[in-house]
């Protein structure tokens, strides 16, 4: 039997993160190219992006393999880049949104890659590369997402909604949040520790001064959900000064915040990330896929937690395999919930695309607070956290 008391830590990392900020421009850019598309009327199936960002102080590198039918200049793409560090809210000496050196070295997909991938008569579209993926959710939060993880996100998203309408000015963009919950008979009690550095461009504001402005802000984000113990260990910028941030204080790269990403360490994570890539990828579309399959799962009742894996190899398109785990949670036959699964999506790439229809411009929205337990957006944004499975399912539970 699984552990029923223990404590478990997740961190966070807010928009203005180094990483973040790659993983932001990266993700725009695979946006304009399906914006372009649909724009401009043309297929939205045969668009690529393997996009990768560097950053660091007032100098952006964007590389990577690419195809769209529409036309894209390096300008736009600049300008995406820009709009997109303006939107995190840089424009400080050693990083801004106007004076940043941005490099563009995109050039086209690999044709030994794009012919395993590519539909072509009886062939289906295959998977971008070879790997596994993996698909957590838990009903410890009404999120069905891990409570360390939860609860580090909301604070940081809390402060930079704080800056952006102006009410806390003297917040940078680039933040870390780490939370330790307590667990007492497999539930999440009480909040043991927590961590939160912000940058502040207030430079005369000491650590204790920044406590008490931002202290009484996450006892309101955790609210009734989650208590603060009373001996819980504060630490706030605990190194002093956090003036110089962001890509100016440490170089930022696209994919380095997989865990900040996914599920905060709860659950397995396959190694590949998610930003700059467009959905052929199966290290995304797949990951998305195995999060709603394992979502449903919890939300129709049949476990507590579930975890998802599935298995590809570059250009076959049906999985290799599909594994399911609740933890002894189960309400179910295990090996008739994988077949079950298998029944209610087709989890090739092609069937993913279609099934959470991902041929859009949805990706930046995802860069930052996490791609999973979020709210479903009309436009088809986090298509992958609905719970429409659930009727599909429930007929399994024992």
């Amino acid at each position: 039997m699984a552990r029923q008391n223990y404590v478990f830590t997740s961190e966070s990392v807010s928009e203005g993160h180094p990483d973040k900020v790659c993983d932001r421009i990266s993700d725009e850019i695979v946006d304009l190219f399906y914006r372009k598309t649909l724009e401009k009327g043309l297929n939205p199936w045969v668009t690529r992006a393997a996009c990768e960002t560097l950053a660091t102080t007032n100098k952006v590198v964007i590389a990577g393999e690419t195809r769209i039918e529409a036309e894209v200049s390096n300008e736009e793409i600049i300008e995406t880049a820009r709009s997109a560090i303006k939107d995190i809210g840089y424009d400080q000496d050693g990083f801004s949104w106007k004076t940043a050196d941005i490099d563009v070295l995109l050039h086209g997909q690999s044709a030994h890659i794009a012919q395993g991938v590519d539909e072509a008569g009886n062939k289906e579209e295959g998977a971008g590369d070879q790997g596994i993926m993996f698909g957590y959710a838990t009903n410890e939060t009404k999120e069905l997402m891990p409570a360390p993880l939860m609860y580090s996100h909301k604070i940081l998203k809390t402060l930079a909604e704080l800056r952006h309408s102006g009410k806390e000015t003297w917040l940078g963009p680039d933040a870390k949040s780490q939370v330790t919950v307590r667990y007492q008979n497999g539930k999440p009690v009480e909040a043991a520790s927590i961590v939160l550095s912000t940058q502040h461009l207030d430079a005369s504001l000491t650590s204790e001064d920044i406590a008490k402005i931002v202290k009484p802000i996450i006892e309101g984000v955790l609210g009734d959900d989650l208590a603060i113990a009373k001996n819980c260990v504060w630490h706030i910028n605990p190194t002093g000064a956090f003036v110089i941030g962001g890509p100016d204080g440490d170089t930022g790269l696209t994919g380095r915040k997989i865990i900040v990403d996914t599920y905060g360490g709860a659950a397995p994570h396959g190694g590949g990330a998610f930003s700059g890539k467009d959905p052929t990828k199966v290290d995304r579309s797949a990951a998305y896929a195995a999060r709603y399959l394992a979502k449903n799962v919890v939300a129709a009742g049949l476990a507590d937690k579930c975890t998802i894996q599935l298995s590809y190899a570059i250009g076959v398109a049906e999985p290799l395999s599909i594994y399911a785990d609740c933890a002894g949670t189960e309400n179910c036959d295990l090996d008739a919930l994988e077949k079950r699964l298998f029944e209610v999506m087709r989890l090739t790439p092609k069937g993913i695309r279609t099934h959470l229809d991902l041929n859009k411009p949805i990706y930046a929205r995802t860069a930052a607070y996490g791609h999973f337990g979020r709210e479903p957006d009309a436009d088809g944004g986090f298509s992958w956290e609905k719970i429409d499975l659930v009727d599909s399912l429930k007929d399994l539970l024992s």
